[in-house]
């Protein structure tokens, strides 16, 4: 059996690793078009601000540690430009030499991952203006710092928006950030990213909402200057999109894979995609929400690794499903934690399905205990059944332990009711008896 995988990092090393876990015969080729097949995209902000000191800890691993430990051929530089699905062969471009080649497979991963939007702004491809996804854009970013870069506007309040602001705060930056939105993480209820929203101006993030930028320009001192809709101008030294991602689908669309609804691979609960010999897995495919059950994309590190394992599980003949997403997930707003799982309101309100929400605020443990500290939690269930759909918390200590417990329950299909029951881990540092 000859396996190719297309794309490296989350879902395409997991698949090619977890193959040759379970077949040590099949033949397995690699190909991803840059340099680096497996990294930790998102630890990039953290290295950007300091907290990863070292570059090298964001390679998981590297193309020789992967042929030497997994025994496959990996090839960096080298994009699989098209897909003769009929006749299983790809055309492969390698980017050092110029030329391009034909391979055959008898499986196909995808994993393309997800480009980063970049809406046609005029002079958004000026000087010092950047984006981050991959290490090379890292490096842009941390070179900008190392020749005096002191101001930064973040065009985006995302996961790497709020990641990027908070670093370069640390980094002794004045930060703007310009969001679409009238809120920021927008995963969260507007009444939970209030919390966000406060963190980030304590610490001197000055937040553009319900805004957005309609030119760049450079400055006669050589800074990026901003003008926004509502006609405000900013300036600074640098500016980092992250406005998001959109799904690399040009591929499976020209080789006649289905696309969703969502614009993303259709897959069936195997990752399959439309043809039997092609599976999809990551950024680029889209999944069916397990609350709503409507179709999602879920671009995050912990739902492609698993799609992953799942795919190649099915190639292996060990039949596996992917049980839809909840979208369980957490970030980091300097010192307060803001976490979800399950369906948040406006997401439940597109579904149109009844919900009632519940808003507690308590502490992280016991509050005789020395830096106990208030968690806010908000439970969103049906009103007909008690059954949970969602949860957010936000707080300074505790947030992660929480929403992973009512993750679970929205899992096994808990109510409110069965909640109470639950025989939670105690002791003062760590919790309340009650």
């Amino acid at each position: 059996m000859k396996v190719i995988i297309v794309g490296g990092v989350a879902g395409g090393a997991s698949a090619a690793a977890r193959l040759r876990r379970l077949d040590e015969k099949c033949e397995i080729t690699m190909y991803e078009r840059g340099e680096f097949i497996s990294f930790a995209n998102c630890g990039l902000p953290y290295h950007i601000g300091g907290a990863i000191e070292e570059r090298e800890a964001l390679l998981v691993q590297t193309p020789e540690n992967m042929t030497a430990r997994f025994n496959f051929a990996v090839k960096t530089f080298h994009e699989v430009v098209s897909i003769d699905a009929k006749n299983k062969k790809v055309s492969v471009k390698n980017w050092k030499s110029g030329n391009t080649f034909e391979d055959n497979y008898d499986y196909l991963v995808l994993s393309p991952g997800a480009a980063p939007i970049k809406p046609p702004i005029p002079g958004i491809d000026g000087e010092n203006i950047f984006m981050l996804r991959t290490i090379p854009d890292m490096d842009k970013i941390v070179a900008a710092m190392k020749k005096g870069a002191k101001s930064a506007i973040v065009v985006g309040g995302g996961f790497i928006g709020v990641e990027v602001a908070e670093n370069l705060i640390e980094k002794g930056f004045a930060v703007s950030l310009v969001e679409m939105q009238d809120q920021v993480l927008t995963f969260l209820d507007p009444d939970m990213a209030a919390f966000a929203h406060n963190e980030m101006k304590s610490h001197k993030i000055k937040l553009y909402l319900s805004d957005r930028v309609t030119e760049f320009k450079k400055t006669a001192g050589g800074k990026v200057s901003v003008t926004l809709a509502s006609g405000k101008a900013i300036e600074a030294d640098m500016a980092v999109l992250a406005i998001g991602v959109m799904p690399e689908v040009k591929l499976a669309k020209e080789a006649g894979l289905k696309i969703g609804e969502t614009g993303a691979i259709a897959v069936s609960e195997a990752m399959l995609t439309s043809d039997p010999s092609i599976y999809a897995v990551g950024d680029a495919v889209e999944v069916t929400h397990f609350v709503t059950k409507t179709k999602i994309k879920i671009p995050l590190a912990g739902p492609a690794n698993r799609q992953a394992r799942i795919a190649v599980n099915n190639i292996c003949g060990i039949k596996s499903e992917y049980k839809d997403t909840q979208g369980t997930s957490i970030v980091k707003v300097f010192d307060l934690a803001c976490g979800a799982t399950g369906a948040s309101v406006p997401l439940l309100k597109r579904a149109n399905i009844a919900f009632k929400t519940l808003t507690l605020h308590a502490g992280s443990h016991a509050g005789y205990y020395p830096y106990a500290y208030m968690v806010h939690l908000k439970l969103i269930y049906s009103p007909e059944t008690g059954k949970v759909l969602g949860a957010q918390a936000c707080g300074y200590d505790g947030v992660d332990k929480r929403i992973d417990v009512i993750a679970s329950a929205i899992r096994h299909g808990a109510t409110v009711h069965d909640l109470q029951d639950y025989e939670l881990a105690y002791a003062p540092p760590f919790g309340s008896a009650k």
